[in-house]
């Protein structure tokens, strides 16, 4: 028979941890978040819809942002054992220089718009953790302004090439004299895709204070107030403009772009050139042909074509066909630790990785940004140290099969 008795003080002490009191609510919030799902979970909660739907949606049926992270889904880890673990290198070597760690934010258009910090807290995250970060020629912090926001940090700009090719001479010009090593070429967009989330919110920049918009940031008062208590919010590398995002960017991009265009730029840009936007083996190899440094696979987060292919499941194909010639990364679908493994072991040199981060900006600005990296860095290690690798050198398409 059980015999029962009162716990003593010393025994309830050690079961009765309180968690300490996180006074600040931004600090709260984050706390809480230990996946980057945890990280858009808040995000939506304090995003009005258009600017979050902006972030996370995709094009028509979406489509090929499910099928990414479907991809990422299908990976099967083949780890090995008894290899001592316990100290792991996640840094890599990306066109030529160190990063910390084996991916780099992606270029995002209208970033200030997710949150009034944007670019510049975006860039000090990357100069932090030294990582690389990528500027959109949509951004909504001039390319100055971000060089003197993070003066340490390793900065890209992306270009779209306009109707107007004096007026993307002038911006890379500025970006080389700004310190900006690298070039991300974006050659998806002839048009612009149907983003319908964008089309049925009726999202515009700077955004509209319509009767519905207004319903709606009465449940996100604190967006609105800094919105409207910080500088306009406007694209810093363009003239105003007053409309839709699909007519602007129809209005910008250039839908007779071919390779000609690509060598005026790589004549142009004295840097390193990455094209971003290839979507199968024949384009790879002939961009780099024309002497692109690099290719990213990619479907432009699903927001371009619907049901474009796979960046990860493309990827071996054009390494095959590429043998080293350029470096080959990939984006799209990428929101864990697991999943940089996953495209790293299958050959990717390095990921570029967009909405995870915005999600942290989203939910908490720099620290959100902050705590992204910080569950994407433990998320990697962890799985380096299940699979048995100590560099990321080390991973091989063994380790990672899609089935």
């Amino acid at each position: 028979m059980t015999q029962r008795r009162l716990p003593r003080p010393s025994e309830l002490k050690q079961i009765l941890r309180p968690k300490p009191i996180v006074l600040n609510p931004t600090d709260r919030r984050l706390a809480g978040a230990h996946t980057i799902a945890d990280l858009r979970t808040v995000a939506r909660k304090r995003t009005p819809r258009a600017a979050f739907d902006y972030t996370d949606g995709a094009a028509e049926l979406e489509d090929s942002l499910r099928r990414a992270r479907q991809a990422y889904r299908r990976v099967e880890f083949h780890p090995n054992v008894l290899r001592g673990v316990s100290d792991v290198d996640t840094s890599k070597e990306i066109l030529g220089r160190r990063s910390e760690l084996p991916f780099a934010f992606a270029p995002t258009g209208f970033t200030r718009m997710m949150q009034h910090e944007g670019e510049r807290a975006v860039g000090r995250v990357a100069e932090r953790n030294g990582i690389p970060m990528g500027l959109s020629t949509m951004g909504t912090t001039s390319i100055e302004d971000l060089a003197e926001a993070a003066p340490g940090a390793r900065r890209w700009f992306q270009l779209y090439v306009w109707n107007d090719h004096g007026a993307g001479e002038d911006l890379m010009n500025r970006a080389w004299e700004s310190g900006y090593d690298t070039l991300l070429l974006t050659v998806d967009t002839p048009v612009a895709g149907a983003r319908l989330r964008d089309v049925r919110n009726g999202l515009t920049i700077p955004p509209a204070l319509t009767l519905k918009t207004f319903a709606d940031g009465a449940m996100h008062p604190a967006w609105w107030i800094n919105l409207l208590t910080t500088e306009p919010l406007t694209f810093a590398s363009l003239n105003h403009f007053g409309g839709t995002v699909a007519e602007l960017l129809d209005k910008l991009f250039d839908p007779t772009l071919d390779f000609d265009d690509l060598d005026w730029v790589r004549r142009t840009w004295p840097g390193k050139l990455v094209i971003k936007g290839v979507q199968n083996v024949d384009d790879a190899r002939d961009v780099v042909k024309h002497g692109a440094d690099g290719v990213v696979l990619s479907n432009h987060g699903g927001r371009q074509l619907d049901r474009a292919p796979t960046p990860l499941e493309l990827l071996p194909a054009v390494l095959d066909e590429l043998q080293g010639a350029a470096e080959v990364w990939v984006d799209t679908g990428i929101l864990s630790g697991g999943d940089i493994v996953a495209a790293l072991a299958r050959g990717a040199d390095a990921v570029l990785i967009g909405r995870a981060f915005l999600y942290g900006l989203m939910a908490g600005g720099e620290r959100g940004v902050q705590r992204c990296v910080d569950i994407l860095r433990t998320e990697l290690v962890r799985t380096m140290q299940l699979l048995g690798v100590r560099r990321i050198e080390d991973l091989r398409p063994s380790h990672a099969t899609l089935r």
